[in-house]
C-alpha cells in the first residue's frame, strides 16, 4: 500500500509540473522577433545551401548537355554508328544527371541510406505498375543490340511504314511517306515481324497485267516485256526482266511481270510501267479487260 501511495504521488506530481508549464507556454506572449530569427537562421544556413545546390545543379545539367553535344559530334566526325552512338550519348546525358542529384541530396544533408531504401521500395511499385513501359526499354536495349534496323531505315511494322528519325530507349520514331510522326513503342517493334526495306541495295519490282482471252498471248507478252526493256531503270543484273502468264482469272489472263532495280529506283519503275504498259497496249490494240458477266437468257 505504501508503495502505491507513492507512485500514486509521483505520478501526480509529474502531471502537475507538465500542467504547470504547459499554463506558462500558453500565457508566454508571441514574438515575431523569434519568429525572424529562426528565419535568419535558417536561410543562413540550409537555405544557402538550397540555393547553391541548385546553383550547382543548373550548371551541371548545362556542361552535362554540352559535352553530350561535343561527344556526339565527334562520333559522327568518326563515322560511328548513328544508332548506337545516339542511344549511348542520350543514356549518358540521363546516368550523369542522375550522378549529380544524388551527390547534392548528400551535400544538403540528407541520409542517402535511407533515400535508397526509399528508392527501392518506390522501385519495386513503379515496377509493378509500369511493367509495360519496362518491357519497351528492354526491348529497347534488344533493338540497339540486334540492330535489325538502324536510323534513315525505312521499315513496315504492326501496319505502319516509315523511315526511322530517332530510336529511344521506350519508343521508336518513323516518319511516313505523307510527313506524319509515328511513335512506336519498342515492344511492339520487338514482338512483331520487321520488313526492313533499306538492308538490301537491289529491290524487285513486281507487277501483275491482265489481258483479255482472246488476246495473242506471245505478242502481248513481248509487248510487256519490250516496255521493260526500254527504260535503264530495270537492270539486267541479277537477272533480266520476267513476264509470264501466272493466273486464269475469271474475265482474263494475268501477267506477271518483275524488274531488279536500284532501292532508290523502286517506285519511279513502278510508276513508270504502270504507264507505260497501259500505253502500249492501247496501241496495239489489246485490252486490259474489267469484271463482266455474261447473262444468258433462256426461252421456255
Amino acid at each position: 500500500m505504501e508503495n502505491i501511495s507513492i507512485l500514486f504521488a509521483q505520478e501526480t506530481t509529474t502531471t502537475d509540473v507538465t500542467t504547470t508549464a504547459i499554463e506558462e507556454a500558453s500565457k508566454a506572449p508571441f514574438s515575431w522577433s523569434e519568429v525572424w530569427t529562426e528565419v535568419v537562421k535558417w536561410a543562413t544556413t540550409t537555405g544557402i545551401k538550397i540555393l547553391i545546390a541548385l546553383f550547382i545543379l543548373i550548371i551541371s545539367f548545362k556542361v552535362i548537355n554540352v559535352v553530350c553535344k561535343k561527344i556526339t559530334k565527334r562520333l559522327n566526325k568518326k563515322n560511328a554508328d548513328a544508332t548506337l552512338s545516339k542511344v549511348l550519348v542520350s543514356f549518358l546525358r540521363i546516368m550523369l544527371k542522375i550522378l549529380v542529384a544524388v551527390c547534392l541530396i548528400g551535400y544538403l544533408g540528407f541520409e542517402l541510406t535511407a533515400i535508397s531504401a526509399v528508392i527501392a521500395s518506390v522501385g519495386v511499385g513503379l515496377s509493378l505498375a509500369l511493367q509495360g513501359t519496362l518491357s519497351n526499354f528492354a526491348a529497347g536495349v534488344i533493338i540497339v543490340v540486334m540492330r535489325p534496323f538502324k536510323l534513315g531505315d525505312f521499315i513496315t511494322s504492326n501496319g505502319q511504314s516509315g523511315t526511322v528519325e530517332d530510336i529511344r530507349l521506350y519508343y521508336t520514331t518513323i516518319v511516313t511517306t505523307d510527313n506524319k510522326v509515328v511513335y512506336i513503342p519498342n515492344n511492339t517493334l520487338a514482338n512483331n515481324v520487321i520488313v526492313n526495306v533499306s538492308v538490301k541495295d537491289l529491290r524487285r519490282c513486281d507487277l501483275v497485267v491482265s489481258v483479255s482471252y482472246d488476246t495473242n498471248l506471245e505478242f502481248a507478252k513481248n509487248i510487256i516485256k519490250q516496255v521493260c526493256n526500254s527504260t535503264e531503270l530495270a537492270l539486267k543484273e541479277p537477272a533480266e526482266p520476267f513476264c509470264e502468264i501466272s493466273t486464269y482469272a475469271s474475265s482474263s489472263i494475268d501477267f506477271t511481270v518483275r524488274c531488279w532495280c536500284n532501292r532508290s529506283d523502286y517506285w519511279k519503275l513502278y510508276f513508270y510501267l504502270m504507264k507505260e504498259i497501259k500505253l502500249a497496249l492501247d496501241d496495239n490494240g489489246i485490252e486490259i479487260p474489267f469484271n463482266q458477266l455474261d447473262v444468258h437468257v433462256k426461252n421456255d
